[in-house]
């Protein structure tokens, strides 16, 4: 399909590529080339926060001879010609089909009309021509935008291919990465490491984000690997690595461009995100350089991943002994602003996929994976979830293929993917479950000890105070009459049952909600007895 269109249609309707008009802001200035794109950051930011007001009416109109004058004079834009005919050219095209394979190619065009002005005309044919145009990413990310997805790049500016094509001895000489394989070599994935301590190559990684920040609107990044830059040692042997000047295995350099990277992104764009995967315990990874942190938004909580997803992959008779792995996290959960993830790298490489790594039958399998997400998202912290892992894949991912959809609307498989989907919105419409997370009373615990039943219960709280209470049975068995404290009397609604027939679950519940007893328990005054359900969660708050 190839489109053209004014910058009326992005700004009213969102479609899918953009025109430009003379009076455009989608037209940089002559110095930039985003005069070639034509969308600049501040462009982007005043799109962003533009008011909205779509048109009543958009639809497809027959192109006749009183309107071919007004859609001639629509301009394709700059970044469209090396993958959709300029205006005139596309009449031609329509007027004088290729001939291909034998067969001309007849296309068909019609006007895009809202609110009864021509806003741009769309051309199909049968045929199409992929070229590897940047400018194509810049098309789909705003285009992702315009749909409300934001896009975080995973940037890895920890090693790079040896590749003799590539920077590797780019100019003949070791420009990029250190001399020394000690220094220069990462063993794990036979690649080069970036020479931090050269301001060039400091200077070459920073521009290289603030590019995709800049030019590309990108949301944030996630930088790959970051304890690899950090230790000098890191996957290495007595012997195989070089000290720094004190005699430690910091990588100080590295430290010097984590900090200078956050502080110029930052400073230009305080409304994105920076994530280190960072997987040591490695202090103060998303607290602000001015206090001696690295300076990263966010830090991916890979003890959590690990912890989590080796308790549930014992069989729920074992998991008693286990208790501590779930509770431990209380110990740093508010030390970092941490990503929750479950990321690729649990789901590849022999790993298996997250519903085939649960223990059971089908049925407590696909419950297993209800309730690992019911926790994830009740923690404290961001999320992070695999594309597929919604539609509860037996196989894991493969590169080479293509998800699964046949599972979209299949038994048990929709189950998860629905129950996904309302915790989700759930997530979205309670302040408590994604304000202070990084607060140590963002999260309060009311059950923590009941390893024999394998229960989990706690408090999440926004700053005003506000409560919602999230409870966890991690076996097979329903447990009837369970009493926990709350912190306030009355009636409490239950929002969210994992185990509801909808989902796939056995539909015990309790009933849409419970009533306070004045009944001390758990350090609290009032308190309610609830129905928990087979490897199941609920979530409660008080109505008022």
């Amino acid at each position: 399909m190839a489109v053209a269109a004014s910058a009326m249609v992005l700004e009213r309707v969102g479609m899918l590529f953009e025109g430009h008009t003379k009076s455009s802001f989608w037209l940089g200035d002559d110095n930039s080339d985003d005069w070639i794109y034509g969308m600049t950051r501040g462009a982007w930011e005043v799109w962003r926060d533009r008011p909205r007001q779509r048109p009543v009416i958009v639809r497809l109109v027959e192109i006749d001879a009183d309107s071919m004058s007004d859609v001639r004079r629509l301009t394709t834009h700059k970044s469209q010609e090396r993958f959709v005919s300029p205006v005139a050219s596309s009449y031609g095209d329509a007027l004088l089909p290729e001939v291909i394979d034998g067969a001309p190619v007849v296309p068909w065009m019609r006007a895009i009309e809202a609110d009864g002005e021509l806003v741009g005309f769309m051309m199909v044919a049968l045929t199409t021509d992929a070229h590897p145009e940047p400018y194509l990413w810049r098309l789909l990310i705003d285009r992702l935008h315009q749909r409300g997805v934001g896009v975080i790049l995973d940037w890895v500016p920890s090693h790079f291919p040896n590749d003799t094509h590539g920077l590797y001895e780019f100019d003949g000489t070791h420009l990029f990465e250190h001399a020394d394989p000690r220094q220069g070599y990462h063993p794990d994935w036979n690649s080069a490491i970036f020479n931090y301590s050269r301001n060039e190559v400091r200077s070459f990684l920073v521009s290289s984000a603030m590019c995709w920040l800049d030019r590309y609107h990108v949301d944030g990044i996630r930088v790959d690997a970051v304890a690899s830059m950090l230790y000098l040692d890191y996957s290495r042997e007595q012997g195989e690595w070089i000290p720094n000047e004190f005699g430690g295995r910091e990588n100080l350099d590295a430290i010097v461009f984590l900090r200078q990277l956050n502080e110029a992104v930052y400073g230009e764009f305080p409304d994105v995100a920076t994530m280190a995967e960072e997987s040591t315990s490695w202090p103060m990874v998303s607290q602000p350089t001015y206090v001696g942190g690295l300076g990263f938004g966010f830090k991916w909580d890979m003890g959590w991943m690990h912890d989590t997803l080796a308790y549930f992959e014992h069989d729920p008779i074992h998991r008693r002994w286990h208790h501590g792995e779930i509770t431990f996290r209380s110990v740093y959960a508010s030390s970092e602003h941490f990503v929750l993830p479950l990321s690729h790298d649990e789901v590849v490489y022999g790993k298996g996929s997250l519903l085939s790594k649960m223990p059971g039958d089908p049925w407590q399998q696909f419950a297993n994976l209800r309730l690992l997400y019911a926790m994830q998202w009740a923690q404290p912290g961001k999320k992070l979830l695999f594309m597929g892992c919604e539609l509860a894949t037996r196989a894991e991912w493969n590169h080479e293929g293509t998800l699964d959809w046949s599972l979209h609307d299949a038994d048990g498989h929709r189950g998860v993917r629905e129950w996904l989907a309302d915790i989700n919105r759930l997530y979205a419409r309670e302040p408590a479950l994604h304000r202070g997370d990084s607060d140590p009373d963002g999260m309060q615990w009311v059950e923590s000890a009941d390893a024999d039943q394998s229960v989990y219960a706690w408090l999440r709280r926004d700053p005003t105070g506000a409560a919602r209470l999230a409870v966890f049975n991690a076996t097979p068995t329903p447990r009837y009459d369970y009493r926990l404290g709350v912190p306030a009397a009355g009636s409490w609604a239950e929002l969210a049952n994992s185990d509801a027939e909808g989902y796939g679950g056995s539909g015990v519940g309790n009933y849409g909600g419970v009533d306070t007893v004045s009944v001390d328990s758990h350090g609290f005054h009032q308190s309610v007895v609830l129905t928990l359900p087979p490897l199941g969660a609920v979530f409660l708050a008080p109505e008022f």
